[in-house]
């Protein structure tokens, strides 16, 4: 509304006519951020003027952010020894429970890690009856010493053995003392070990998959957190379980509440920190890379503030324009600060204590020195 009055205001300085014009100079940029209204011009702007105030009120940081899940909660799934993909349901955004089966692997080196690990249990079980009766022997002096140590070497050797297979059996997700002749399989099940939802799905069935190839990403979201950035000047007055306040493009209305649980010490290159906050409560529909707004609400005092009509936002830029003498104004760039009530906080003062400040008008103003500067 604001830029069609300026523009309105605009068309009516080019209506002057060619008499006004030659008792009124036209406004003209006399420096790239210094605009100069005719009388006839700044009476049609309506230009009010303001100046620095200090109130005492609570005022709200507005923030930007993205919701992410910690490292924990995101997995990736593997086969550690590989194999061809037989069989899976799954599709990205499907919710999976803790233990539920995300698919079937085949491949002919399962048949024989099994086979091996029955033939060393086998094994196993005859040389430990050995060991025992030469243990007896050597204990009647019956039997040599060099005979025990061979069968004791023998032993271990297998027990060795057999731990490693059934280690492999485990990451295979097959119980070792399930084995057995009569059950020897070519495939095995890959089991989720979340609840959760898939967020990934990277092969299809009868791919060959490598050991070190990622199957499926899943992500637990229940402890999903808001990860804010905040700028240097503003971080310092933060602090850890204080509230904040999120909420989506989409629903601006719904607010959720969430704590600060970790402010970074880390700045990075544009003078900004990482607030990591915790959501009260879970809420399915927040789900991980999701963009939010939030706004803290920061302790009271005393502060300079301008009405936010007065602060421009320009080029990712905040200025407001100072009177420089009769109907002549500077673009002067500044830092605003929390807002609240429609006051915005200046906390920087240093170049506008004491002057007077547009206030209505502005737009106007932006308007007209950016067309004379074209």
């Amino acid at each position: 509304m604001r830029i069609i009055i300026a523009l309105s205001i605009l068309f009516l300085f080019s209506q002057c006519s060619s008499s006004d014009q030659k008792k009124e100079e036209t406004a003209a940029a006399i420096e790239e951020d210094l605009v100069q209204l005719t009388p006839g011009q700044a009476g049609q702007a309506g230009i009010q003027l303001t100046s620095l105030n200090q109130q005492h009120l609570p005022l709200v940081l507005p923030l930007q952010g993205i919701i992410e899940v910690p490292p924990q909660n995101l997995v990736s799934v593997t086969m550690p020894m590989g194999g061809y993909l037989k069989s899976t349901k799954l599709l990205p955004g499907m919710h999976i429970n803790k233990g539920e089966v995300l698919a079937v692997m085949e491949d002919q080196q399962y048949i024989q890690l099994q086979q091996d690990f029955l033939e060393v249990q086998s094994k196993l079980q005859f040389t430990e009856k050995e060991w025992q009766r030469q243990k007896n022997l050597n204990a009647d002096k019956s039997g040599s010493d060099k005979q025990l140590n061979m069968v004791s070497m023998e032993y271990e050797s297998l027990r060795i053995q057999l731990t490693g297979l059934s280690e492999k059996l485990l990451l295979l997700g097959i119980r070792p003392e399930q084995v057995k002749p009569s059950n020897v399989r070519s495939t095995v099940p890959i089991l989720s070990p979340i609840d959760g939802f898939v967020t990934k799905v990277n092969v299809n069935i009868g791919k060959y998959v490598n050991p070190t190839d990622v199957l499926f990403e899943l992500v637990n979201p229940e402890d999903i957190h808001l990860n804010l950035r905040v700028f240097e000047n503003d971080f310092k007055r933060l602090s850890i379980g204080q509230k904040v306040f999120a909420y989506t493009n989409e629903q601006p209305g719904k607010k959720y509440i969430c704590d600060i649980i970790l402010i970074s010490k880390d700045v990075k290159p544009d003078r900004s920190v990482e607030v990591h906050c915790h959501f009260e409560q879970y809420d399915k529909s927040l789900i991980p890379g999701m963009y939010m707004n939030a706004e803290v609400e920061l302790d009271k005092s005393d502060v300079a503030v301008l009405p936010e009509e007065s602060v421009l936002h320009f080029q990712g830029k905040d200025y407001v324009f100072v009177q420089e003498g009769k109907d002549r104004y500077r673009m002067t760039e500044i830092k605003a600060g929390a807002m609240h009530a429609g006051l915005v906080e200046i906390p920087d003062t240093s170049k506008l204590t004491g002057r007077s400040i547009v206030q209505s008008g502005a737009y106007t103003l932006l308007m007209a020195l950016k067309n004379t500067e074209e």
